[in-house]
């Protein structure tokens, strides 16, 4: 019986050091510290600008560009400093672009120069001379055959002419009366002072001071057509106007 016993007590002190010691079976291993993940990469920025972004050709603006965390930048596809600035004379409207690539990517920036082109030169003709104006608004007069009294459109016509002529104060005028091939060179003379006399009353009616005219006959001495036709003896009956300031 004692042995039982012993043997028996012997059991229990085994179960119990196997059970102690299955309940402590020591300390769980540690798990590893995870690593530190890489810092991520920054933003890539990237401006540009134009001043002035409007210029006439010939003219310049000056491009002006910043950038950040960017290891490559272009302008127009050559490599510049990250941030500068640069003249520029485009002769046409251009855009600019500016391209910045860094570790986290690439950013583009644009900025455009508007060239305006110089209107036309202006088409001009060139300005009548005094004598030319002169001639076109004070116009020979015509008489009938040995007359020296004005014709109706006549009148009309030194009418005009003492309007203009009153636009120039300073402007003087010889009035030359001559007549055609027929009669005496006496008589074409004093024929055509009448005439030339005659001009010059209306020209003073129409307020054209006196002291600024002056009259001369040159009867049948200096005419414009020679053949002896009635055409022609029309065209030699006149006063004629000279502009002599």
């Amino acid at each position: 019986m004692n042995k039982i016993r012993k043997s028996n007590l012997s059991l229990s002190i085994v179960l119990l050091l196997a059970m102690a010691f299955s309940g402590c079976g020591g300390k769980k291993p540690t798990p590893p510290t995870p690593p530190t993940p890489p810092p991520q990469p920054k933003s890539v920025t990237a401006t540009l600008s134009a001043s002035p972004s409007s210029i006439q050709r010939g003219q310049s603006s000056t491009l002006t560009w910043s950038t950040e965390n960017a290891t490559d930048v272009t302008l127009q596809g050559t490599k510049v400093d990250p941030s500068g600035s640069q003249s520029v004379s485009p002769t046409r409207s251009t855009d600019y672009h500016l391209v910045a690539t860094g570790p986290a990517g690439t950013q583009d920036a644009a900025a455009r120069v508007t060239v305006n082109e110089p209107p036309p030169p202006a088409i001009t003709t060139p300005s009548a001379t005094d004598e030319e104006l002169f001639n076109q608004n004070v116009r020979d007069i015509y008489f009938d055959y040995d007359r020296a009294e004005l014709r109706p459109e006549s009148q009309q016509a030194l009418a005009r002419a003492a309007q203009f002529l009153n636009q120039h104060p300073t402007w003087r005028v010889r009035i030359e009366g001559n007549c055609d091939e027929r009669g005496s060179t006496e008589y074409n003379l004093s024929l055509g002072e009448e005439r030339a006399n005659a001009a010059k009353q209306a020209l003073t009616q129409g307020s054209v001071s006196a002291d600024r005219l002056q009259t001369i006959s040159y009867g049948k001495e200096k005419p414009v057509c020679t053949e002896p036709t009635e055409d022609c003896w029309q065209k030699n009956r006149h006063d004629h106007f000279v502009l002599i300031k």
